[in-house]
């Protein structure tokens, strides 16, 4: 046991030293063997391997290495888990990638080894400013790939927009998310987030991962080393909105080049939020998504085997007819439809759409909204609930 604990030790402090630059830590380990071995090195030995201006050879000694044991007490007495590129639950698809950080930092109420075998990984990445379209075909898409006959974990980045939208959706839908952070282990990014990082790090099969160490703060340069790892974990990877630049664009094509699946949602040739999935379609480095419910079979989770529902129209009728007029029933009825071919319009403009009182649009909405068939965002923008359409 201590044997594992010195090597687990010795690549927490491998990794604080060369985390920017992982491909030199492979190749240390391709020459030493082992993590414990870099740090055996004598002053002559790394002169030869490092050569004379390397920055991180002069903290290659005992000072890294009872740093790195001081942060592996801290943590772990604070329940954070590590997966060394040894381990055997290091992720296998990630393992695989020529840049793969040498640990993970893992929070979580599931055995680290246990986190990333027996199910697949499908990566969801986009903007951070999507629209309400960008919103809904990221709820359908991983509504889809719920109902697939094989169930995959979610990934993505914990962002603004697209990756807290398909996470979020994920727990929703009964899925299980991996958020991929920027930070260290102990903080979230962005701090809005944490309750649902609290809240998903203690739901069975999701967890929080970093390879950044305690104290890392949310620089810029910090996305790029994070994008690498959710591109890693993902046997695929979706793209559901983007600007031409951008993380997701790079999240992308880090899984193109890793020999990794990628699809994007085809979006306006006039929208600024598309132009990165037009873009990566034109190009033919994505499949475009033309239905969300194909997903499943290509990517290889199975055929969807969804009974048809009743229409919009038909399940308000149902759910209203017996408590209201049937004049107030058809008022739903009508908003509804009118909410589900125009999404986004905010109550202002359904008044004017549906020539309805302000009053009449807010008790209708309200109650179109408790009973789940609609939401309505804090913009009084009104969209259809994907979760029961």
């Amino acid at each position: 046991m201590e044997n594992n604990i010195s090597s687990l030790v010795s690549a927490i402090a491998l990794n604080d030293i060369f985390g920017n630059n992982p491909k030199f830590s492979h190749n240390l380990l391709d020459a030493l063997g082992s993590a414990e071995a870099v740090f055996r090195l004598s002053e002559r030995e790394r002169l030869e391997l490092f050569g004379p201006f390397n920055p991180g050879a002069a903290r290659i000694g005992p000072v890294a290495l009872e740093a790195a044991r001081q942060q592996y007490e801290q943590l772990s007495a604070r329940g954070v888990q590590f997966l060394s590129i040894f381990d055997e639950g290091y992720p296998a698809l990630l393992r695989e990638c020529p840049d793969a950080p040498l640990l993970l930092y893992v929070r979580s109420a599931t055995p680290a080894a246990e986190l990333f075998t027996g199910r697949p990984a499908v990566s969801i990445v986009g903007t951070r400013d999507q629209t309400l379209y960008g919103q809904e075909c990221c709820q359908r898409i991983v509504r889809a790939l719920s109902e697939a006959p094989a169930h995959p974990t979610i990934v993505s980045g914990l962002a603004l927009g697209v990756d807290i939208t398909a996470q979020s959706a994920a727990l929703s839908f009964g899925l299980p998310t991996i958020g991929v952070s920027p930070v260290g282990v102990e903080e979230v990014y962005p701090r809005r987030h944490t309750a649902f990082v609290n809240r998903m790090c203690a739901t069975p099969g999701c967890a929080l991962v970093t390879d950044y160490p305690p104290g890392t703060a949310p620089m810029a340069a910090n996305f790029l080393r994070r994008n690498r790892i959710i591109a890693g974990l993902g046997g695929a990877t979706i793209l559901v909105e983007s600007r031409a630049r951008g993380g997701g664009m790079i999240t992308a094509r880090l899984a193109a080049g890793y020999g990794r699946d990628v699809f994007a949602v085809p979006g306006r040739i006039d929208d600024p939020r598309s132009q990165g999935c037009n873009l990566l379609i034109k190009d033919q480095t994505a499949t475009p998504i033309a239905s969300p419910e194909t997903l499943p079979v290509a990517l290889g989770l199975g055929r969807l085997s969804r009974r048809r529902g009743a229409d919009l129209e038909t399940a308000v009728r149902a759910r209203f007819s017996s408590a209201l007029p049937a004049e107030e029933v058809e008022r739903l009825v009508r908003l509804a439809d009118l909410i589900r071919t125009r999404r986004g319009l905010c109550f202002d403009e359904l008044c004017r759409e549906a020539d309805l009182s302000y009053a009449d649009i807010s008790r209708a909405a309200g109650l179109l909204e408790e009973e789940g068939f609609i939401c309505i965002d804090l913009l009084q923008r009104c969209t259809i609930n994907v979760k029961n359409a």
